[in-house]
């Protein structure tokens, strides 16, 4: 993408709504634009963002077993009415009509709805186990929308909803989200600590946040030091047989602030305490019969009988993920994107556009990145070059290679990692070859 062509409107100053860094790096590198309290339309380069870790999110749920749907924005009231949630959500649900009179909400979640579709076809336990997903927009009227894409008012969300015959196996979906979470986040670049959490509005008896440690988190976490150190299971585990794996993270102690226990947390060795700032970015829940039995989802049984069935619910914030990777992973000058989920994989910068030489080897540079299937941010514009250099590092795309009328005179350009911020000039060729193979 030519950056003379493309649409990147980046703000030179800090908006002064902005109270947190992710918010306020969104803003600037024109990723997003406020449109009304807690709701924004997303630019470019936060689209590009977004589709990224959607796609991550969506082959983790697929090789953990769930199947994708798609539900409507829209619901019908009369479905939380059977489950007992109408009245009991609050002011966070937007309640509408439609011209006939009829009783509408802007969903906040879909436990109901994708209940109401189950019941509609399942008949049979054999029918069982099932993961239904979805990545759709949600939307809560947040009393005090603030800390942009953080705590908005209409978010992307992946929602999964689990439907089993009994507990046992109820657990083990559980399980598989579980796993598939520390997956899913491990490609993102975050180190994501699953804890024990309240079950709030959704319901239930067994639930698990699961938080990223960064000082600007917005509530305090408490946890035990080896947790931050342990690696995603991967894909090479048994998808049927994850209860090792879940035991060895669960026996030790991790809790959000509402969840707190200070004489549990007390017994940890000093040594392994850590108290720190958190942001959840996924919600995992096991509430059992909570929704089946009110709105009668059962399946005959294998002795024939109905039985409700046993359901749960995996929520991950997709556009909440963007701030959160933000939150975690910038520096004073910008972003710095995860390779994963990066907006561009490289930033190609002609400091002198115009010059036969530099915009012959910005074109063989260009061609060569795009046909390896790299995606090149190339800065063909006439700005300075420290004006060139500020807006990349704010963007934080992780490689910029830099070619400049001096070092091609040697036949030679420059190469920086975002990440690092280490540079080095080499030969074209063989910093072409590097960025190709990265």
């Amino acid at each position: 993408m030519r950056l003379s062509r493309y649409f990147l409107p980046i703000l030179k100053e800090n908006p002064s709504e902005a109270q947190i860094v992710s918010h306020r790096l969104m803003l600037r590198t024109g990723m997003i634009r406020q449109e009304a309290a807690g709701i924004y339309a997303w630019l470019p380069l936060g689209l590009r963002v977004l589709k990224k870790i959607e796609k991550i999110v969506h082959e983790e749920m697929q090789k953990a077993g769930a199947i994708e749907v798609l539900m409507p924005t829209l619901q019908l009231a009369d479905l939380w009415r059977e489950s007992g949630r109408y009245e009991d959500y609050g002011q966070e649900m937007l309640r509408i009509k439609d011209r006939h009179e009829r009783e509408l909400l802007y969903g906040p979640t879909n436990e109901e709805m994708i209940t109401e579709i189950f019941r509609a076809y399942v008949r049979s336990y054999k029918s069982l186990p099932l993961n239904l997903y979805h990545i759709q927009w949600k939307f809560r009227d947040e009393q005090r929308p603030r800390f942009g894409v953080m705590r908005g008012r209409e978010f992307l969300m992946k929602d999964a909803y689990s439907f089993d015959i009994d507990e046992a196996a109820a657990r083990k979906a559980y399980n598989r989200m579980f796993v598939a979470y520390l997956n899913t986040f491990s490609r993102l670049g975050l180190k994501a600590v699953p804890m024990r959490a309240d079950t709030g509005p959704i319901g239930g008896d067994l639930s698990h946040e699961f938080i990223i440690l960064a000082d600007t988190g917005e509530s305090a976490v408490f946890c035990h030091k080896d947790l931050v150190d342990m690696s995603a299971p991967g894909d090479n585990v048994d998808w049927d047989d994850l209860q090792a794996i879940v035991d060895e993270r669960t026996a030790l102690y991790a809790a959000t602030e509402e969840m707190h226990d200070e004489a549990a947390f007390g017994a940890v060795p000093a040594d392994k305490q850590l108290s720190a700032r958190g942001i959840e970015v996924g919600h995992i829940f096991n509430f059992g019969k909570k929704y089946s039995e009110p709105m009668n989802a059962a399946v005959n049984g294998p002795d024939g009988t109905q039985t409700h069935v046993h359901m749960g619910s995996y929520g991950v914030g997709v556009s909440r993920l963007i701030g959160g990777i933000i939150e975690a992973s910038h520096d004073d000058a910008g972003i710095i994107w995860p390779e994963s989920v990066a907006p561009f994989d490289v930033a190609l910068i002609n400091l002198r556009v115009g010059d036969a030489a530099c915009d012959a080897a910005c074109e063989k540079a260009y061609a060569a990145l795009e046909a390896a299937g790299k995606s090149v941010l190339y800065d063909d514009t006439d700005d300075r070059p420290g004006a060139k250099f500020a807006s990349m590092d704010l963007i934080g795309i992780p490689w910029q290679l830099i070619i400049g009328p001096k070092g091609l005179a040697e036949g030679k350009v420059e190469i920086k990692h975002r990440k690092t911020g280490e540079r080095h000039t080499a030969e074209f060729d063989a910093v072409l070859d590097q960025l190709t193979k990265a």
